[in-house]
């Protein structure tokens, strides 16, 4: 758990994860998400919506160490622009920031800022959405092919995931994560939102898959930034699903 932790967080000292760590991935993910939603809750007494949702998201960004955010504006720089299949994961690797990466980070955040100012807060439903992302991505790397060998997601990968494109753990690498997760991220979303919290974890599985496929198109596999960035973008639908007036 303390390698998930050191990871995802800035938290934990500096521990190399492992293949293992993938298994911890849900509930680090529901802790996290928790403390967001109650940083949520508790700035919704002391502000105004908007200053509330700034600060919420302003804590998650800290607390998650911009990993994920950085997997954004990387993927986008590679991804969306026309280019070469080799040449997508070359801009990956390039840590500046070009202007579909920019462009991708500031839409983002402008939206996850709406949907925090726009509903009251459901801490609960927060923990299920953030627990959620992280078991796709735990799910995604133990199944799908690894575009990027000796990438930052070569350490949770067994020795024949790192061998290349085309091999990974197996689906049956992803039951541990995939269940754990289903099961906390239901059960938060069902007590916290019901059917509206239900919801929002459907639509954020949707956009997380949608972003997978379209990176397999677009360079044959995931990597790390896919993952940081199928993340940000589920929770984002999410959150939006959360707010929306039905």
């Amino acid at each position: 758990m303390r390698r998930a932790i050191a990871f995802l967080t800035p938290f934990g000292g500096a521990v190399v994860p492992s293949p293992g760590t993938l298994d911890w991935f849900p509930a680090v993910g529901a802790v996290i998400g928790l403390v967001v939603g109650a940083v949520w809750w508790l700035a919704a007494r002391a502000w105004p919506p908007a200053a509330a949702a700034g600060v919420v998201l302003i804590f998650d960004v800290a607390l998650t160490g911009y990993l994920h955010l950085d997997g954004l504006a990387d993927a986008a720089d590679g991804l969306l622009p026309p280019m070469a299949p080799e040449r997508r994961l070359e801009v990956m690797r390039d840590p500046a920031v070009g202007a579909f990466g920019a462009v991708t980070l500031v839409v983002v955040l402008v939206l996850r800022f709406g949907a925090f100012a726009s509903t009251a807060a459901a801490p609960l439903v927060v923990g299920a959405l953030w627990c959620t992302s992280r078991a796709a991505m735990a799910v995604v790397a133990r199944c799908m092919p690894y575009a990027h060998p000796g990438g930052l997601a070569s350490a949770f990968l067994d020795a024949g995931a790192r061998r290349g494109p085309g091999r990974g753990s197996g689906i049956g690498g992803a039951v541990v994560p995939g269940l754990v997760g289903a099961t906390l991220a239901l059960g938060l979303a069902i007590v916290g939102g019901a059917g509206h919290g239900v919801a929002a974890v459907g639509a954020e599985i949707i956009a997380f898959t949608a972003v997978v496929v379209f990176a397999q198109r677009r360079i044959g596999g995931f990597t790390g930034d896919v993952l940081g960035a199928a993340g940000i973008v589920g929770e984002t639908v999410g959150l939006l699903v959360l707010a929306a007036k039905w």
